[in-house]
């Protein structure tokens, strides 16, 4: 009984290293196959419903990732886009600013929720941009 203590510890702690090391070694996917295996899951799906317009439609989405998604393309797209919700986010900024000059409480309170709005695109853009930038 002394034996197989240890000998059961021995082999959980090889089974688990293995596992945890394995887990290591995994190729990371780039967000480009990610697309790619996203589109190719909902074309099997449209195959399986039947739908041709929808399946036409994914097929020509995938071979335009195909041919034009790299990531240094998708960088520049999600730089574009916190770009746009920065200046977005000026704007309501801006419209907010000018409700409160005129005092309206209603506008005003339309404003913020606008600004609280394009504030969290933000945020949620520059998320994005953080998955595929690499560190600086």
């Amino acid at each position: 009984m002394q034996f197989l203590s240890p000998l059961i510890l021995f082999t959980s702690c090889t089974l688990l290293a293995t596992t945890v090391f394995a887990d290591a070694q995994a190729p990371v996917q780039s967000e480009c196959q990610i697309k790619s295996q996203e589109i190719s899951s909902k074309i099997q799906n449209a195959k399986t419903e039947g739908d041709k317009t929808e399946q036409a439609n994914l097929e020509k989405a995938l071979a335009e990732v195909n041919a034009n998604c790299t990531e240094t393309s998708l960088i520049k797209q999600r730089k574009q886009k916190v770009l746009d919700a920065k200046q977005e986010v000026s704007r309501r900024q801006t419209d907010l600013n000018k409700a409160m000059e005129k005092g309206d409480p209603e506008k005003i309170n339309k404003r913020k929720d606008k600004l609280a709005d394009s504030r969290k695109e933000l945020q949620e853009a520059q998320t994005e941009l953080e998955k595929v930038q690499p560190d600086d």
